[in-house]
């Protein structure tokens, strides 16, 4: 994050995803986090949520309820200012919910609905849906879906492919160039259920 921030002194943090905490204790959680090398402020602190993504150096969308948050930025109009931003370059970094909004969709959340946005169109940075803490351990003698079972309904109706990134991965774009960060192959799957891996270094999906 460090690298990819570069320059910028300040980032916009979006805690919209919380539930059960304050915004101002996620904002203070992500600034002891990064601190280091960016100051973080919370977009609740701004009177004009908007103007404050058009001046942000940086923006960062932490996790939580991935349903809360595109309730929320639907509701303060800030999709598109969102986009229109990263389209100019400023750095976007997301994770877990926050990494679900880039997304063309949030059809691939793992978070229960407990709150009801306008429809279910993300911020559509990348086209690709990505589940995040992806796992494939199930609990002996439970009868629910395995996450890749979940997602293989998803393939089965749904056009656009979905990364499934475990812990500790992620996914860099920088200078039109895609980088997967991981210790472990990823799987891809496309519609249909195609499943294909996905190795730690630049690809093209």
């Amino acid at each position: 994050i460090k690298r990819f921030i570069k320059n910028q002194s300040t980032a916009l943090f979006i805690p919209y995803a919380a539930v059960g905490f304050s915004y101002d204790e996620y904002e203070a959680k992500v600034q002891k986090a990064l601190g280091a090398f960016v100051e973080v402020k919370s977009i609740h602190h701004y009177t004009n949520s908007k103007e404050a993504v058009l001046n942000a150096e940086a923006i960062i969308i932490g996790g939580g309820n991935t349903f809360q948050l595109l309730m929320l930025l639907q509701n303060n109009d800030l999709i598109e200012v969102i986009q229109h931003r990263v389209k100019e370059n400023i750095p976007y970094i997301g994770w877990s919910a926050g990494s679900n909004i880039a997304c063309p969709t949030i059809k691939t959340t793992n978070d229960m609905p407990i709150a009801e946005p306008n429809n279910f169109n993300a911020l559509n940075l990348v086209n690709y849906q990505i589940n995040p803490h992806y796992t494939e351990q199930t609990l002996t003698g439970h009868g629910g879906e395995s996450r890749l079972q979940r997602l293989m309904e998803y393939a089965a109706i749904n056009d656009v492919p979905t990364v499934c990134l475990p812990e500790g991965c992620a996914i860099k774009i920088e200078a039109g160039i895609t980088k997967l960060i991981s210790s472990e192959p990823c799987k891809f799957i496309q519609k249909g259920g195609k499943i294909t891996s996905l190795q730690h270094g630049e690809i093209s999906i």
